[in-house]
């Protein structure tokens, strides 16, 4: 299933999604599990509530809906640390070949965006994806402009990019924005292996949407995205990353040599 919204349909050729049912908690400290195995249940999934950390995810927009973003999210971002400070990473599938520019609001929430609507800039795919939509190379990488002359890092902080990790050493946290909701839901569990370049987890409730969610681990390391496999998975229960290793790494080290 392609997790982008009914607002970016039109700039993707999709099959229609499969959305499983979405299982959406209140948030409480019983429904929250912390990335690195503390108190809660794994598997689960909550409204994401305000954090220094959830407020690094944002939603992506096309740039012509700035002024009026309520309902018109298509994809999930979030902020990386760079040496420029200004980076954030999101699936292939969600910037590449979309037509028109595109914003990202960190902490966006029931139509604001407290933290600024902050214009992409260039974008980096993987060679496998940019010459043949490999779902192996499901993995982007963009500049955001400055605003106000402020850069995004200097405003809401980042997480760490990492690629190496083994998968399901550790849970990880998924946050993301489905299309239905005006806010962001988030569930922390254990990925597997799906094969050597895929892992996959079981968190109900990320449909289209939350293509690009980050997979954060309890040291704040983003150590998967939300794609790869059927552009995310073909229900909304089972979400797929591209395990992150020397193809990441290297898209890493080209977006932060550039200007």
């Amino acid at each position: 299933m392609q997790r982008i919204s009914r607002t970016a349909r039109a700039w993707f050729t999709s099959r229609p999604a499969l959305l499983g049912a979405v299982v959406l908690l209140a948030l409480t400290s019983a429904s929250v599990a912390a990335a690195d195995d503390g108190p809660g249940p794994l598997g689960l999934t909550a409204a994401a509530a305000e954090t220094a950390r959830t407020v690094r995810v944002g939603a992506l927009f096309g740039a012509d809906r700035v002024g009026e973003l309520a309902g018109g999210h298509f994809c999930t971002a979030s902020v990386v640390h760079s040496p420029q400070r200004d980076l954030i990473v999101t699936a292939a599938h969600c910037v590449d070949g979309v037509d028109g520019d595109l914003v990202f609001a960190p902490g966006y929430r029931d139509g604001e965006a407290p933290y600024g609507v902050w214009r992409v800039g260039k974008r980096f795919v993987p060679d496998g994806w940019a010459q043949g939509q490999d779902e192996d190379s499901d993995v982007a990488l963009a500049h955001l402009d400055a605003l106000d002359g402020r850069k995004i890092e200097d405003v809401v902080g980042a997480n760490r990019f990492r690629a190496g990790m083994t998968t399901g050493a550790d849970a990880v946290t998924l946050t993301g924005y489905p299309d239905s909701r005006e806010a962001p839901v988030s569930c922390t569990n254990r990925p597997d292996r799906d094969s050597r370049t895929q892992q996959r987890i079981n968190c109900p409730g990320f449909p289209a949407g939350t293509s690009g969610s980050p997979w954060t681990d309890g040291d704040g390391q983003v150590v998967g995205v939300l794609g790869g496999h059927e552009k995310g998975g073909d229900t909304a229960d089972v979400s797929y990353s591209v395990v992150l290793r020397g193809q990441a790494a290297e898209l890493y080290r080209e977006a932060t040599a550039a200007p």
